[in-house]
């Protein structure tokens, strides 16, 4: 039994991260300045896009992102229901009406076939998630959105290295969304990024984020003296401040190398727990590159002799945090009294969700931390 609990998605910090966060307070730069800049032009170069918005969350980021298409009431936005509650608020405060189409079970990604199936006249963006960092099958999502004239979105909450016939994904669509959420594979405590090589999205991004303030408002934020500023739409709060950059210029640095010390981990459950009564993450489709950012188990208790919500209990005793990614959509009280949803509309996604168990997989995690969670398995699963 191990003395200290392993706490689910623990970052990674290093001294470089610390070092630049104190360098902040001491520059007098707290909020968004020349550091918020700088992360902006070294995240879009990383990915591959013209231009970027930091912002203060990927929620802000999916938001502004519906906001920006101009939706009208009744337009339809086509998402997942294997997701974090934030994909479809934000089609909701953007004055969109969210449509689940179903995963596939294998994947867990977005179903093109049942994209398909749930596009009519009203419908005007697909947002699919790269769920885990597996990039979804983006060939066949492109081909549907071109065919009916479809904005596409991408969450990439959990796919900052995820690559899909070698380009990276956030580059399909018309923009890209990111999370720099404390668990995220690049962390700024809180925080989010929009990439797009639609130079007029861009512009209004910057104003949305901003209270609604016209683009020459960031220059307040210099040292070229003071810039006046008009309100020229109700906007937002939802910038990112040179505080949260601090943390993330470093963390992107070391993205490739924490991106493969997550791949030994996950091979090492792969091997590892192979032979027990667990679903493992399926392979990789070739010509991808999955971001490795949640090892997903599926406990199916008729095979495995225990429930998936005592199997979470069980792991909690032995010291092991470990998480749920997701209950489906459907399942929540909200959407079902507000939208009509049921969980037997999104047979696959209900029933992944209630079988999934994330397990730790943070580049924090030691040799003993890995070999830690796989004992911890073996012996909740042998009662």
């Amino acid at each position: 039994m191990r003395e200290k609990f392993l706490v689910f998605g623990s970052p990674l910090i290093g001294e470089e991260e610390i070092q630049e966060v104190v360098d902040t307070l001491r520059s007098g730069w707290i909020g968004t300045g020349p550091r918020t800049a700088r992360f902006e032009q070294e995240f879009k170069d990383y990915v591959g896009r013209n231009r970027a918005v930091a912002v203060g969350s990927c929620t802000a980021a999916l938001h502004l992102s519906v906001l920006a298409l101009g939706l009208a009431p009744g337009d339809e936005v086509i998402t997942t229901p294997m997701t974090f509650c934030a994909t479809v608020n934000a089609i909701l405060h953007a004055g969109g009406t969210p449509v689940l189409a179903d995963v596939d079970p294998e994947t867990m990604n977005i179903d093109p076939a049942r994209v398909a199936e749930k596009i009519t006249p009203r419908t005007r963006a697909v947002m699919p998630v790269h769920f885990a960092g597996r990039p979804c099958d983006m060939d066949a999502l492109m081909d549907l959105a071109d065919a009916h004239h479809l904005d596409v979105i991408e969450d990439c909450a959990h796919a900052i290295e995820s690559e899909y016939h070698g380009k990276k994904t956030g580059t399909f669509g018309t923009l890209g969304c990111y999370s720099f959420y404390v668990t995220k594979n690049v962390i700024t405590g809180e925080g989010g990024m929009i990439l797009t090589d639609n130079e007029e999205y861009a512009d209004r991004l910057k104003v949305l984020a901003l209270h609604g303030m016209s683009a020459d408002a960031w220059k307040r934020f210099s040292d070229e003296g003071y810039k006046h500023y008009l309100v020229t739409e109700a906007g937002f709060k939802y910038n990112m401040t040179d505080m949260q950059a601090a943390l993330g210029l470093h963390q992107l640095r070391r993205v490739e190398q924490n991106w493969l010390r997550r791949t030994e981990i996950w091979d090492t459950y792969d091997r590892e727990l192979a032979d027990l009564p667990l679903a493992l993450p399926a392979p990789d489709a070739p010509d991808t590159r999955h971001a490795h950012h949640l090892y997903t188990v599926m406990v199916d208790e008729t095979r495995t002799g225990i429930s998936r919500d005592d199997f979470l209990q069980a792991m909690n005793k032995h010291k092991i945090g470990t998480g749920v990614h997701y209950l489906a959509m459907p399942e929540h009280p909200y959407y079902q009294q507000n939208l009509g949803w049921k969980p037997t509309d999104t047979p696959n996604a209900t029933r992944i969700g209630r079988q999934t168990v994330s397990l730790p997989i943070s580049a924090k995690l030691t040799d003993q931390d890995v070999a830690d969670v796989i004992d911890a398995v073996r012996d909740v699963l042998r009662g």
